[in-house]
């Protein structure tokens, strides 16, 4: 098959796979209903306060699991759900940051500095309407270089890395999740190398279980699945009980946004002029979302900043300008797409939706992120190609249902925003555990998921991030293989990793980031400190 046809067949993959059910004799395929679903889902998330498109992921794997199966036929179906839960989420986010200045998901609290003013004098309308354009065609834009930019990068490192450079290749890429997420490197290194650590109990190729301290329940290893959710989401969820706890004799009512101004509208001259602050930071999310480990926080503050510097308008950043909100939503709508470059071309996930992603990839089988995804074959079919065609179709799919409805339905999920903690925590805690026993039907797997949260609220109360230990206990798997690999083909070489340049130079590159992020952070303290110092001399 000629590059064409594999298109052509993932095109097919999607709208003309297994159906759901049929219309007039038309039958609906089930990727595209699961699209139009996650979508849905997404936004409403995203809407709501306390939830978030990861969560929203990691609570639906299990369940769709479960549904579709694990044959090769419930790929697209469950891959489609996640991918538009990650769209809707990213859109739904704003509605709260704009409407009540609480954002929805983290990425959007860049949003709140421009279009709560904005909502305040009445033009709330507008303010989603700008988010609404920004965010979908900075999405598209991001979905055009991944569609361009996997394949070439995937043949690239096909050709020119074997197993000793794929070795080197994953500890750069723990290394520098490790060093640019949180506040401090060395503790994104901490939790990388637990999350290698647990990873290991129990796993391998050796004959007997290693770690597991010959008892019963460590004897089969964690469950990955069970591991993160409870880090990242019951961990999430104890620390947001104890937050409401100490918060609730402050808790202030929500206020009634003012009656709506006559200018709510967004003109086709006005979306024009917002057109170069949205591609600027519809390029800066993109090369930050193709950067693993960083996410779409700092792009959305990246793009603000470029826009600030950029603006030249009546109202001033920060005083509700409609160029402020598009800046912010371009900037952390084109991460999405971007960041599953190296999901694809490489097998790393670059953040927590790319995780869930590779989570179904691994329970389902039949696709394995990587550069054999992109092998075009003309003697044989690759199945895995017609698969990453069919999820690049859901995802442009899943573009033009936000296209057509997204800005309507984010208009009307600003209820959302009011439902209170006390109700949500509750049926997260249930929809999460629900999840973890779909997943594994046993008590073992509450035990596992109790003991994970303590480590998740733990490590929020030290201040250690939870995405490296995510992410390693993703690529351990992958790292161990490629290091034994490594080591049998150089014929036992203990200096194996050091023979090729190539690996030597991602090795250097690992150690030169830790230590560049951590003297930049160490300046960074030194500065904030300076004035407090002086002041306090004074």
């Amino acid at each position: 098959m000629d590059p064409l046809h594999y298109v052509l067949a993932g095109v097919l993959a999607f709208f003309q796979g297994p159906t759901a059910f049929t219309i007039f004799g038309l039958g609906i395929s089930s990727a595209v209903l699961m699209v139009i679903a996650g979508f849905l889902t997404g936004l409403v998330g995203g809407a709501t306060p306390g939830l978030s498109g990861a969560f929203l992921m990691a609570v639906s794997l299990p369940i769709l699991l479960q549904v579709f199966g694990f044959t090769p036929d419930a790929l697209l179906p469950v891959m489609g759900f996640l991918v538009g839960v990650m769209k809707g989420a990213t859109v739904g986010g704003a509605v709260p940051a704009i409407l009540f200045q609480t954002p929805g998901t983290p990425d959007a609290m860049m949003t709140t500095l421009d279009g709560y003013p904005m909502s305040r004098r009445g033009q709330s309308g507008k303010a989603l309407r700008v988010a609404h354009f920004a965010s979908v065609t900075g999405d598209t834009f991001s979905d055009l270089v991944l569609f361009t930019c996997a394949p070439f990068l995937a043949v690239l490192v096909e050709h020119y890395l074997g197993f000793t450079e794929k070795a080197a290749l994953i500890i750069l890429s723990l290394s520098f999740i490790a060093a640019v997420v949180g506040s401090s490197p060395m503790k994104g290194l901490m939790a990388a190398f637990l999350g290698l650590f647990i990873a290991s109990i129990a796993s391998g190729q050796d004959s007997y279980p290693r770690l597991s301290m010959h008892t019963e329940i460590l004897r089969e290893g964690i469950p990955l699945s069970t591991a993160i959710l409870g880090v990242l989401i019951l961990g999430e969820v104890l620390a947001a009980f104890e937050e409401m706890f100490r918060a609730r004799h402050n808790a202030r009512p929500i206020s009634e946004a003012p009656p709506r101004s006559n200018d709510n509208g967004l003109s086709l001259r006005e979306r024009w002029r917002l057109m170069p602050y949205i591609s600027v930071s519809a390029v800066i999310g993109t090369i930050v979302g193709a950067l693993p480990g960083i996410g779409s926080t700092l792009a959305a503050t990246l793009g603000y900043v470029a826009g600030h510097r950029m603006h030249k308008g009546k109202v001033p950043f920060g005083k509700g300008a409609p160029e402020g909100v598009a800046a912010t939503e371009a900037a952390n709508s084109s991460v999405s797409g971007a960041n599953l470059i190296p999901v694809l071309s490489l097998g790393i996930p670059g953040n927590v939706g790319a995780v869930f992603l590779i989570l179904a990839a691994d329970s389902i089988g039949g696709f394995n992120p990587g550069p054999g995804v992109f092998r075009f074959s003309l003697s044989e079919v690759n199945p895995q190609l017609i698969t990453a065609f069919g999820l690049f179709t859901a995802m442009m799919f899943a573009n033009i249902l936000n296209w057509i409805v997204g800005g309507q339905l984010m208009r009307a999920c600003g209820i959302m925003a009011r439902v209170p903690k006390q109700i949500l925590l509750p049926m997260v805690l249930l929809l999460t555990l629900t999840a973890i026993y779909v997943q594994d039907p046993r008590i073992d797997s509450f035990v596992f998921a109790f003991a994970f949260a303590l480590l998740g609220y733990l490590m929020r109360k030290l201040m250690i991030p939870t995405l490296p230990l995510v992410i390693s206990l993703i690529l351990a798997g992958n790292l161990e293989n490629a290091v034994r690999q490594a080591f049998s083909v150089s014929g036992a070489d203990p200096f194996f990793l050091f023979r090729s340049p190539l690996s030597v130079a991602f090795l250097v590159a690992a150690v030169l980031v830790v230590v560049l992020v951590s003297r930049r952070r160490d300046g960074d303290r030194r500065k904030s400190a300076a004035p407090a110092t002086r002041a306090a001399a004074e």
